[in-house]
């Protein structure tokens, strides 16, 4: 693993542009200073932090000193005057604007008065090409472009072919307008109403047209978009300077779900910024194809991006008042991660249908059951019963038809299970025919993290599954024989570095699953997420008939995470319903209720001005009337108020009872960040009574020992650090 850590020293942007700025956000820019008077220059970067510019500018806004006259301040960008093209704002003495021209690498910026003696100030500056990589490492190759597919919302409009290798395309607007029949439909001449065009009332209060304006360019080799509500009848071009009348100052950014075919793609669809509910609210979106897991399966990556639109939007718009997370599954673990190790870029999130991460949380419950159900298909030499083999897996439902949706879904491990269309089957890793080719498998696409085995060069693999005891708490329960435990324990095999079944177990690499816990590859809650609000929002989908990997457990899972990172996980709400509304669709009123409680809560802690902790501030300012809890299933649903647990007694655990993964099954906690299990010896006592021949079996499968899951696991250790560069 070839990774450097830049420490928090560098969070001078975080604490400055996302704090402070919220206080002067009539402006669409938001300058980024304090009301109280000030006796040096201070230069601060908006739209990015000073050592991740990218795409040679800058937002940044420079704060005179009170006893320097506004025509003797002076700013430079490497040597040379720009105060001209800055804004000045005279009730923050504030000079604001976008610099332009910076070279690939160091630059400078500096301000000062043309008078003697007056104090003077400079900031350093890195950028980098608007293609990236910042700080997630070398990029991969190969890499598809898509820009010829990508389709806008009304179907039509493609991009064309891509401009260079880095499937750049020209950044262009358009605009959309929402019609009577609730489509979207083209804007094509800006001065004129059509006639079948509505109107939208937003959370401000306004009744406006329901026209957007719609960015769409590259960044990072992602194809981003962003919308917002925007009249071009009345007169105002939106910008640094210019607020459109509809936009309510907040962003939502979007993330997209997926996880499988997600490498070697550029993608030809964003995580969705023409919401209805949410524009039509007055909220600008944001996403780019990267920021879609079915387009871009590693977390490192799809922070870069955030990160890159983000900036892209700032340098166009200006500082939003705040940022939310906003998406489902794929979408949640980009919530998690990014909030977590590079705190600052989403101010909430709302994750759905979530996870902890993908490459643990998700990744061990799938091939767990994956091995279980090869067992129980082409192994297992004894009966077992529907409902034995379901107390052994742990999930809800139909138990065969719950073992096949997993199943495949495990494959994302394979480096040929999930090989993207756009990819050519010539380029595609075979064993045998093209051993060097791109392997389509999760740890692959997170080798910068994870590093290559000296021997093969293939990505170190953080999968283990030594000492793992399957259906443990089954046995205990009485519920399958020791025979059952034994013969599944002793068949159930692991995989080799292809994916496929073997009959040794899984044996993780060392230097990964230390690299996995330090990087914040398995979320740790204790960075970026301890000081967030979040609200963890589920449409239950445990006992979907036909199997879902969307388990109410990894609620519980990120829930626990936080308590033992901080203290407490008061800074997580949990809502709850059915799947009435689809797994994630703002169509729900109670999503639609999350989102306006966020609004709120952010709100409330931009207002709390008290020299406490975040997280404190983040707990205190919870809104009094956003309360965790679940919907009944009935038709009328009845919101029902009360604390998430998984106590069988409750009324919310008995209307959507939370299934428990393998692991658990097998012993593990609630919290699921162990990757590979300390061992200790088998001690009789732990079982139901065995003969001696039966113990001795035991010990033969198990001659290292069993997993001790009240240790730590091996290498676990805290997060080393957020805002890490490799």
């Amino acid at each position: 693993m070839t990774h450097s850590l830049r420490r928090h020293a560098r969070r001078q942007w975080m604490t400055l542009s996302f704090a402070a700025i919220a206080s002067v956000a009539a402006l669409a820019v938001a300058p980024a200073v304090c009301a109280k008077a000030t006796l040096e220059f201070d230069i601060r970067t908006l739209s990015t932090r000073p050592d991740t510019v990218t795409g040679g500018d800058v937002l940044i806004a420079v704060s005179v000193p009170h006893n320097v006259p506004r025509q003797k301040a002076i700013v430079f960008a490497n040597g040379t005057n720009i105060t001209s093209t800055l804004h000045w704002d005279d009730s923050t003495r504030t000079l604001t604007g976008l610099v332009t021209g910076l070279h690939w690498g160091a630059n400078e910026i500096s301000a000062g008065s043309n008078g003697n003696g007056r104090p003077t100030a400079s900031l350093a500056i890195t950028n980098y090409p608007i293609t990236g990589p910042v700080f997630s490492g070398p990029h991969e190759a190969p890499f598809k472009c898509e820009t010829t597919t990508f389709a806008f919302p009304d179907g039509a409009r493609p991009l064309g072919s891509p401009l260079d290798a880095d499937c750049s395309i020209a950044t262009r607007v358009d605009y959309f307008y929402r019609s009577a029949a609730n489509t979207w439909k083209p804007l094509t001449n800006l001065a004129v109403y059509p006639a079948d065009l509505v109107t939208t009332t937003t959370n401000e209060g306004k009744t406006v047209p329901f026209i957007i304006r719609l960015e769409t360019g590259t960044v990072n080799r992602a194809i981003y978009q962003t919308a917002m509500l925007d009249d071009p009848k009345s007169g105002i071009t939106p910008g640094l300077f210019q607020r459109s009348h509809s936009w309510n100052g907040r962003l939502v950014f979007q993330f997209g779900g997926g996880c499988t075919g997600g490498w070697y793609r550029q993608g030809s669809s964003t995580g969705g910024v023409t919401d209805t509910v949410i524009l039509g609210m007055g909220y600008a979106m944001a996403s780019s194809s990267l920021n879609v897991f079915g387009n871009n399966c590693n977390d490192l990556l799809t922070s870069e991006s955030l990160m890159m639109t983000k900036e892209r939007f700032i340098e166009t718009y200006g500082v939003p008042t705040y940022t939310i997370g906003f998406g489902c599954s794929g979408g949640s673990y980009q919530q998690h991660q990014s909030a977590d190790n590079y705190p600052g870029l989403l101010d909430g999130i709302i994750p759905g249908c979530s996870f902890p991460e993908v490459n643990f949380a998700t990744v061990h419950s799938i091939t767990d059951a994956r091995l279980i159900g090869n067992y129980f298909l082409n192994k297992a030499t004894i009966p077992w019963t529907d409902e034995q083999r379901r107390q052994v897996v742990g999930f809800f439902g139909l138990v065969t038809m719950t073992m096949s949706t997993v199943y495949d879904g495990a494959l994302r491990i394979s480096p040929t299970g999930f090989c993207p269309s756009v990819l050519p089957v010539a380029e595609r890793y075979n064993p045998l025919t093209n051993p060097l080719g791109a392997r389509c498998a999760v740890y692959d696409h997170a080798v910068n993290v994870f590093g290559r085995d000296p021997v093969t060069h293939f990505a170190l693999r953080p999968l283990d599954n030594v000492g793992i005891q399957y259906g443990l708490a089954a046995l205990k329960a009485g519920t399958i024989t020791v025979d059952q435990f034994l013969d599944l324990n002793e068949k159930v095999g692991g995989y080799d570095f292809d994916g496929n079944f073997r009959v040794a177990r899984s044996v993780g690499d060392t230097p990964a699953i230390r690299a996995a816990y330090r990087s914040g590859r398995l979320t740790n809650g204790g960075g970026g997420l301890r000081d967030v609000p979040i609200i963890d929002y589920r449409a239950y989908a445990d006992d979907d008939p036909v199997g879902n990997i969307h388990l109410r457990h990894h609620s519980f899972s990120m829930r626990e995470r936080l308590k033992k990172a901080n203290g407490d996980a008061d800074n997580q709400i949990m809502m709850v319903e059915d799947m009435r509304y689809g797994l994630y669709n703002s169509a729900s009123p109670l999503l639609q209720s999350a989102l306006r409680k966020m609004d709120q809560w952010i709100a409330n802690i931009q207002a709390d001005d008290a020299d406490i902790p975040q997280h404190q501030k983040v707990v205190r300012n919870k809104p009094a009337d956003l309360i965790e809890g679940c919907n009944t299933r009935a038709a009328n649903p009845k919101f029902i108020a009360e604390k998430q647990t998984r106590d069988p007694g409750l009324q919310c655990e008995l209307l959507y009872p939370s299934a428990p993964p393998p692991r658990e099954v097998a012993g593990a906690s609630v919290a699921s960040d162990i990757i590979k299990c300390q061992l200790h010896p088998i001690n009789p006592a732990d079982y139901p009574s065995m003969t001696p021949t039966q113990f001795s079996r035991l010990q033969s499968i198990f001659p290292t020992g069993v997993c001790d899951w009240s240790q730590p696991g091996i290498e676990q250790q805290p997060l080393a650090g957020t805002w890490q560069f490799f």
